[in-house]
């Protein structure tokens, strides 16, 4: 059994970016949906880094957090949605919790790099970017 799940690297390697790209954008889908559902009462007090206004920046984070991570999820457009994540986590990492320790950002680091390594990667065979390149 162990021969067949690590023998063939194409398919343990394609298998780990699905698990990562599944994994990794899920929990981040449940962040996004959580801010939705409050988004009357996180909008006031939302951190607004960018200048553009608490509501604005809630909203970006809400697209990044819930549409481009299920963009993730399902391997679609998976490049092109993991820029607003990434630029997400580099804002919460050296922008919103750059005076704080490690511990605090260290949420934001743990979503940041697997969102770096599937940018570098790619989406694997498990995903819709995979059919749409055929």
């Amino acid at each position: 059994m162990i021969k067949f799940l690590l023998g063939n690297r194409p398919f343990v390697m394609d298998f780990a970016l699905f698990v990562l790209r599944v994994g990794s954008g899920g929990m981040m889908m449940m962040h996004g949906w959580n801010k939705l559902m409050n988004f009357r009462d996180k909008s006031l007090s939302w951190p607004d880094p960018l200048h553009v206004g608490h509501s604005i920046s809630l909203g970006m984070t809400i697209f990044a957090e819930l549409f481009c991570a299920g963009l993730l999820v399902i391997g679609l457009f998976s490049r092109l949605a993991l820029v607003p994540l990434i630029f997400l986590m580099v804002v919460a990492v050296f922008v919103i919790h750059s005076g704080d320790s490690f511990g605090d950002k260290e949420h934001a680091v743990l979503f940041l790099v697997p969102y770096v390594v599937l940018f570098f990667s790619g989406s694997g065979v498990y995903s819709f970017d995979s059919i749409r390149k055929k």
